[in-house]
């Protein structure tokens, strides 16, 4: 009986050692990616460097269009369309300061006759940690996302301005902490006001409403993490984006 219950406690040390060890690895490999992310940002915080080593396509007659923006933009791929060079200028964690602020040195020179912007996520997921500045962090949101309409107009460029796309529904248990309700209140604010830019020089592009399930999260067939599409939801944005090129109302 003594050697059963010493096994039954051996076996129970065992299991929480190795489960400290799982833990602890797993811990340390988020503590070294977001260490990472943080010191990229200190050595280039606007990201300049990002594309100084990538060859600009030739547009010849094509119209040339760039996805502009954070990570959402960045994983957005282009469509199969022949009129049109695609070219994609997102940057991964990146607020809608940090995408305004450097405008000049990725769009400019570019020259595009089309910019899909897509921010702010990166923004308003910082309302939890931040929970009084809840509402500058929206009208910084609001400011920039102007800024950046005003910027792209004058280069005489179409602007085809995106509502900020939805979460998942699940949430992981290492964001629980710096998650809250407030996010989806901002989303829905932010994106009431682009919805209000809509005239004859805005193209407003309800990214939300294609993306969203009854409960205003991303469909589950879209989702590839908490902030994050898939393949699959960036191929139904495209058939809309190809109907909004082709066919512009």
């Amino acid at each position: 009986m003594i050697n059963q219950i010493k096994k039954i406690v051996m076996v129970g040390f065992s299991i929480i050692f190795l489960s400290s060890i799982t833990l602890n690895a797993l811990l340390y490999r988020e503590l070294r990616k977001y260490y990472t992310q943080l010191y990229a940002v200190e050595l280039d915080p606007l990201g300049f460097s990002h594309f100084q080593d990538e060859t600009v396509p030739q547009t010849n007659s094509k119209s040339t269009l760039v996805f502009f923006g954070d990570s959402r933009a960045a994983q957005w791929f282009a469509p199969q369309l022949e009129n049109y060079t695609f070219i994609n200028r997102g940057i991964g964690n990146q607020t809608s300061t940090q995408v305004l602020l450097r405008f000049e040195e990725h769009i400019q020179p570019l020259k595009p006759d089309i910019l899909v912007i897509q921010v702010c996520i990166n923004d308003l997921k910082t309302i939890p940690l931040f929970p009084e500045r809840k509402q500058q962090i929206i009208a910084t949101c609001e400011e920039n996302i102007e800024l950046l309409v005003q910027k792209t107009l004058d280069l005489d460029a179409t602007v085809i301005l995106t509502t900020i796309f939805p979460t998942s529904g699940h949430i992981p248990p290492a964001r629980t902490l710096v998650w809250s309700n407030d996010i989806y209140e901002a989303i829905k604010e932010v994106n009431r006001y682009i919805l209000s830019l809509k005239n004859e020089e805005v193209i407003i592009f309800d990214t939300a409403s294609i993306l969203s399930d009854p409960k205003g999260n991303i469909k589950l067939e879209y989702v590839y993490d908490l902030l994050h599409l898939n393949d699959e939801g960036y191929e139904v944005l495209n058939v809309e984006l190809v109907q909004i090129l082709e066919y512009p109302k």
